[in-house]
């Protein structure tokens, strides 16, 4: 993965299979079933903290998701399912698009390593 982060529009080349470049992010903190194992780059973050922009890329399990800042999804690999609360499933597949607004809270069951580009606010 060609990764540019120092330049007037930071970019990565070749975001959908590659994985040089790529920092450990961790263990998701909210398992419920399994280790889901949490990498990526990150592209972007403001000085103030308001926005970030990256890949993220999860292992699969099962956790507790509760999203406390917007955030726009493109899914480039894998699969994936969200429950809300209220008992609505989104099924994520790749080239699914979503938006989680601030205060989204549900559970996420990821079937197949899973990469996504993402933007917060």
């Amino acid at each position: 993965m060609a990764i540019k982060l120092k330049s007037s529009a930071p970019h990565v080349g070749s975001a959908t299979s590659q994985d040089e470049g790529l920092a450990d992010w961790g263990a998701v903190p909210t398992m419920l079933d399994g280790v889901s194992r949490t990498s990526g780059v990150l592209l972007h973050k403001s000085a103030d903290d308001g926005s970030e922009s990256g890949i993220w890329i999860c292992t699969p399990g099962y956790w507790e998701c509760h999203v406390t800042r917007d955030e726009l999804c493109h899914f480039l690999s894998g699969r994936c399912t969200y429950t809300h609360e209220s008992g609505e499933v989104i099924e994520i597949t790749p080239d699914t698009t979503a938006f989680f607004p601030e205060g989204w809270k549900g559970t996420c069951r990821v079937h197949e390593t899973v990469r996504k580009a993402y933007m917060i606010r």
